[in-house]
């Protein structure tokens, strides 16, 4: 199998208040399917929360246009943690998240946010969300249910590195995100927003298109990872002293094909698994849906999660849920089957 992941299955988002933060998505941006909506003890992830095992309630939230979700994060036990200062672009970590937009401008219109363009020549926003999250909003042709919303759900991330080319080794060269939109080196008149446009960064943009492998990936779409490193000044790393569940965002989750064959490649590649559910392939229950999840670092030490999906839930009322593990192709599943996973969506 070429294709180890299919796209971006969720990044997750620590926040105070899950339900207020789940409204503000649904409202502004459209991810108004709670595809889970549980509370659970994260007993695997003691070595990412200083030993201590974290209760927390997490909700899966979906916008049926197309993209991966948003994983909102509430830690009821410990408190959550925020940084003890604002990160700004270059920081060590996940910067901001993407979200696709089939018309930018007019969405910008409707949020009263200006807009500008990115290094790639297309029509960008920013926009924080009702925690100050930094979102991006990005212009983007890959979508589901187009009528649905005139903004999708993540298409990527911006990740701060200190070293962009030994970055490249795991998110190009491991991962295969390897479509080239730019590499550039300079001042950027985009970062204005952020008061970071007379500073000096280099800044790589990968992709990877959509293509019709993996059980959700004509949901998920597009993939976008874009790497920037601070050229001068210092950088903080944004969950310093801090730990995996507090405010901010957490990690980015990629929906996997063979997580057997992607551990070997990642081992052997120097980016071994830190965490992993289960390697005999049994299915982890994660409340509501099930499946098996890994994680490694990155070489700033930033959080990648990988998912490969056993259960989903469709209408729990009546205990239906989609069982993807005994599946035999890694072929798309059928749209109306996909769409199913929309009849939860809640209203605004």
């Amino acid at each position: 199998m070429s294709e180890l992941i299919s796209g971006i299955q969720q990044v997750g988002i620590g926040v105070r208040n899950a339900q207020e933060a789940f409204s503000w998505y649904n409202k502004t941006l459209g991810l108004n399917v709670p595809l889970f909506d549980d509370v659970a003890e994260a007993t695997l992830m003691t070595r990412y929360t200083k030993g201590n095992i974290r209760q927390r309630r997490a909700i899966l939230a979906l916008n049926m246009a197309g993209g991966g979700g948003a994983e909102i994060w509430q830690s009821n036990r410990p408190e959550p943690l925020a940084a003890d200062f604002e990160p700004q672009i270059g920081d060590l970590g996940i910067f901001a998240v993407k979200i696709k937009c089939s018309d930018v401008k007019q969405f910008a219109g409707s949020q009263k946010i200006s807009t500008t363009q990115s290094p790639e020549g297309k029509p960008t926003a920013w926009l924080k969300d009702s925690y100050g999250n930094q979102l991006q909003i990005v212009q983007d042709d890959s979508w589901f249910k187009p009528k649905e919303s005139i903004t999708g759900g993540v298409l990527g991330v911006i990740i701060g590195v200190s070293d962009i080319d030994k970055a490249l080794k795991l998110y190009r060269d491991v991962l295969e995100i390897n479509e080239l939109a730019y590499d550039k080196t300079g001042t950027f008149e985009d970062l204005k927003e952020l008061n970071a446009d007379k500073k000096q960064f280099r800044r790589v943009l990968l992709k990877k298109s959509m293509n019709n492998t993996g059980a959700f990936s004509r949901l998920l779409g597009n993939v976008e990872i874009e790497l920037v490193q601070a050229l001068e000044g210092t950088t903080n790393t944004i969950f310093e002293g801090r730990s995996w569940g507090d405010l901010g965002f957490i990690h980015v989750c990629f929906d996997t094909l063979d997580m057997n064959i992607l551990k070997e490649k990642c081992a052997k590649s120097g980016f071994p698994f830190t965490v992993d559910s289960n390697d005999n392939g049994e299915t982890f229950d994660m409340g509501e849906a099930g499946g098996r999840f890994t994680y490694l670092e990155d070489p700033d030490g930033t959080l990648i999660e990988f998912v490969e999906t056993h259960r989903v839930p469709i209408l729990k009322k009546i205990g239906w849920y989609l069982n993807l593990k005994k599946r035999k192709t890694q072929k798309p599943l059928p749209d109306w089957m996909v769409s199913t996973m929309g009849w939860g969506k809640v209203k605004a």
